[in-house]
Parts: C-alpha cells; structure tokens; sequence
C-alpha cells in the first residue's frame, strides 16, 4: 500500500450515488485528489446477490489499487454491508471506510420513537442491518420501520431527479412511514440525499406542517472518518492545491459525467472518465 501522501483517495458506488459522499470528502478534505469509480455496467447493487456485490467489490478496489490510492471509501450502503469485511481482512494495511446506515444518530432524534429506514433490500436483509437495528431498539426503545424503496435507485440513475416518476416512489414508500408517526428518516442508501428536496417537499405536502421531521444522511461522518484515519496515518495531503478529480465508470460514461456536473459542479473538462472492466 502507497505511503505518498499526494495519492488519491478512491470512491466507489454501484452508480452516481456516492458521489453525494464524495461531495462531503470535497468540502472536508479540499486538498486531497479523488478518484472515483462508477460501478454502473453492474447497478443497481441493492438487487444483486451478495455474492456478486463482493465480487464487483473486490474487482473495483483492485482497479483502485492498481492507480495507487491511499485508502478507500466504499460509498455504497449495500456493498459496505455485503464486502467491507472481506475487504479489510484481504488489504489489511488499507484504510478502508465503509457506509453506516445511521441508525444510532436517529435514534437520538426522534422524539416520537418511530424511525423510518430508507434503504436497498439488500441493506434491509444484511445481517449488519439486522444485529444493528435490534441491538438499538433494545437499547432505546426506538421502533425502526424498514422501507425497501425498490426502483429508486434505478430512476435517480437516470439523472432526472425531478422527474415524475421518482415523486411517485417517494409517495408510496414515506406515505406508510409518515402515517406510523415516524419524526426521523435514514437515508439509507448513498442515492437518496440526491433527491433530499424530494423527499422535503413531500413531507411538508403529507403532513401539513403538524410536526417536523429529519433526515439522516452519514456522509459528512464519514468524511471526518476518512479525514481522522489520513491524520492518524500521516497521510493527509498538507499542500493548499486545488482538489484533482478524476472519475471512471464500467457503464455510460456519459451519464457519469453528467451526474458530477450536476452535483459536483465539475465541468466535463475536468473529468477524465475511462471504462473500468
């Protein structure tokens, strides 16, 4: 593993939607180079077996570690659950930062004791979820309601998030959340915080204003994760240049380059975007 502290940090996602983690890494790391990889041939991840999500795993950190990366962020709630421990175990020396699913910090927000999970099935049926979710509501008492929002990812990848369809997902999955009483909801998957103005909207429509309700979405943890870790390594990046982004995809590079555009606000000039097997 690279000791160079002027190595990428490398981002993956089954998609585009890592890169709402990616934005948080931006924000709190503003020195370090990114390369960020796009598992598109092979998204959505959330319906895959978990056998092929730790294959496409393994096959992309490799990928990563072939551009001499200094740690790695799995930004992907579904391949954190199903791969991180393999992979930790197989690149024991690599700083590996996967995706929690935001259970503890919502359990602290809710008054009403009703949580709401957004997540993949994938996310939903892992035994990590499940230890997780029992262990907490023993603790606290928090009722966490499950809420496998199938077909979202695949509109949110067509990078149309305002479109009709994506409101009528949202309808039918927070409907049943919002009417048990829950006040706090996870974001449960690295896609969703890229329609949070969807997901505002429908809620001040569906309860008129009769109660608040927040959101959870771990990615600036899991930046001050990633930035503790470099520190801790010594592999921070001390030099004030602007950040170099580099972002590949195994599916429609053009979709990627779309999707930073639009959430990065980096131009296409600034993308080098080549296929990954």
């Amino acid at each position: 593993m690279t000791h160079d502290t002027s190595a990428p940090v490398g981002v993956f996602d089954s998609g585009i939607g890592g890169l709402s983690v990616l934005r948080h890494i931006q924000q709190t790391l503003p020195n370090e180079s990114l390369l960020y990889v796009a598992d598109s041939g092979f998204a959505p991840y959330g319906d895959k077996p978990a056998a092929l999500i730790l294959e496409r795993s393994i096959a992309v950190t490799e990928f990563l570690l072939s551009q001499q990366i200094k740690a790695l962020v799995i930004a992907c709630n579904t391949a954190t659950a199903a791969a991180i421990a393999h992979l930790r175990l197989r690149y024991p020396e690599l700083i590996i930062i996967g995706m929690e699913p935001g259970l503890k910090p919502a359990a602290l927000l809710s008054q009403t004791q009703t949580v709401g999970v957004l997540a993949t099935r994938s996310t939903l049926h892992s035994d990590k979820y499940q230890r997780l979710s029992v262990q907490l509501s023993t603790e606290t008492g928090v009722n966490f309601m499950p809420q496998a929002c199938i077909g979202l990812v695949d509109q949110i990848e067509k990078a149309d998030i305002d479109s009709e369809q994506i409101r009528i997902l949202l309808q039918r999955y927070l409907t049943p959340l919002l009417d048990a009483n829950a006040d706090t909801l996870v974001l449960g998957c690295t896609h969703y915080p890229l329609v949070t103005h969807l997901i505002r909207e429908f809620v001040a429509q569906h309860l008129a204003g009769s109660r608040p309700v927040q959101l959870v979405d771990t990615g600036h943890a899991v930046a001050l994760q990633l930035q503790r870790l470099l520190i801790q390594r010594g592999l921070d990046r001390k030099t004030a240049v602007p950040t170099a982004f580099t972002a590949c995809a195994s599916g429609s590079v053009e979709r990627l380059r779309q999707a930073c555009t639009q959430w990065l606000n980096v131009g296409p000039s600034n993308i080098s975007a080549a296929l990954v097997a």
